[in-house]
């Protein structure tokens, strides 16, 4: 430089200042999000630090992140945020079946910035909520080449379209969610198997000895009753020599459904061992517990089973009712007099309740 002479500084242009400004948060949002992702393991609270950050980068007018049900192959909204929520919260999509539906099955993201003009738009959710929907970004929650879900916006909050830009954010966010949610999921999934039944999902015999324990000693301190219902399937083994161990299978998860929808929440079904199952109680005399057992035994003789794969099966039960502290001071005797009685119906008549 010349002496006496400075140079002009270099202008910056406003819009880059703001496309750069604008790059630095998303880095920075992306960085907490992975740290906060992958530090829980606790799925409600992963959704949650989504549901923030979503709002934060993209300022969606609604929102909803839903994930499929492998059971029935259907897209359920696990949260929904903004106009309307609460009335779509319940509903379901088909694989293919508006645009949630079509990304979830492609497993592309899309960009749909004027939704009049595309046919994969299901106006379902918007004829409950009475929401106007404009235009949407949609993107997959994929790992390990599996679809858990989708994340879903729609109508940007300035009223303008969504743009390629916003798809890109949404993708990258969404993989770290699916990271997040599969873990969250397996280790859910490793928590439940050491309570419950894996066929079943009724609880497990292990669940039940270490909860029963613990019920019998909660009713010493505050004096209350506890009931036992044992119960063993009549003839079991001849649905599985005649139709096979799938058919069979599938009973014991029909039978579990059953005791499921006929007992309170307060009550613990498990599943002992092969075909017999445990009902536990607390709070109840062995009188009443006699007559649930009762009203078992008859819904399930007058229950046709198997019917999805033509077998209409019919089966009886026989039960066995005892109860702490009438007759029994502890769980393992509470368990042997539930058992004692059930196998007095069960070499006698089969098909009916017996009290200890």
């Amino acid at each position: 430089m010349e002496s006496g002479k400075f140079e002009k500084p270099i202008a910056c242009d406003p819009a880059d200042s703001l496309e750069l400004e604008q790059r630095r948060l998303q880095l920075a949002t992306f960085t907490e999000i992975g740290k906060a992702l992958t530090s829980s393991l606790d799925l409600k609270e992963i959704l949650n630090i989504v549901m923030e950050n979503i709002r934060e980068l993209l300022h969606p007018k609604n929102w909803s992140l839903l994930l499929l049900d492998e059971d029935t192959n259907e897209l359920k909204f696990e949260i929904v945020v903004g106009d309307g929520a609460d009335k779509i919260k319940d509903l379901r999509l088909r694989l293919g079946e508006g645009v949630a539906g079509w990304v979830a099955k492609e497993r592309k993201p899309l960009l749909v910035p004027d939704v009049s003009k595309d046919s994969r738009f299901c106006r379902k959710a918007d004829e409950v909520s009475n929401f106007t929907t404009q235009s949407i970004i949609c993107v997959p929650l994929i790992t390990r080449g599996k679809c858990l879900g989708v994340i879903e916006l729609i109508n940007k909050a300035e009223l303008d379209s969504f743009v390629e830009a916003d798809l890109l954010v949404l993708t990258t966010l969404a993989d770290y969610t699916a990271i997040a949610i599969e873990n969250a999921m397996l280790f859910n999934r490793v928590q439940e198997l050491t309570i419950t039944d894996d066929l079943t999902k009724l609880y497990n015999s292990r669940f039940l000895h270490s909860r029963l324990e613990y019920e019998v000693e909660r009713a010493k301190r505050f004096k209350y009753e506890i009931s036992l219902i044992f119960l063993d399937l009549d003839y079991f083994k001849e649905v599985n020599d005649r139709h096979g161990h799938l058919c069979g299978s599938k009973l014991l998860k029909e039978v579990a459904q059953l005791i499921l929808g006929m007992i309170r929440n307060v009550d613990m079904a498990c599943r002992y061992g092969g075909d017999e199952f445990l009902i536990m109680m607390p709070g109840t005399t062995k009188k009443n517990a006699a007559i649930v057992a009762e009203k078992l035994r008859i819904a399930m003789k007058e229950a046709v089973f198997l019917k999805d794969e033509g077998v209409n099966a019919r089966l009886t039960g026989s039960f066995g009712v005892a109860a702490y502290p009438l007759d029994a001071d502890n769980k393992d005797e509470l368990i042997h007099l539930a058992d004692t009685a059930m196998y007095s119906v069960k070499n006698r008549t089969k098909d009916g309740v017996a009290e200890a």
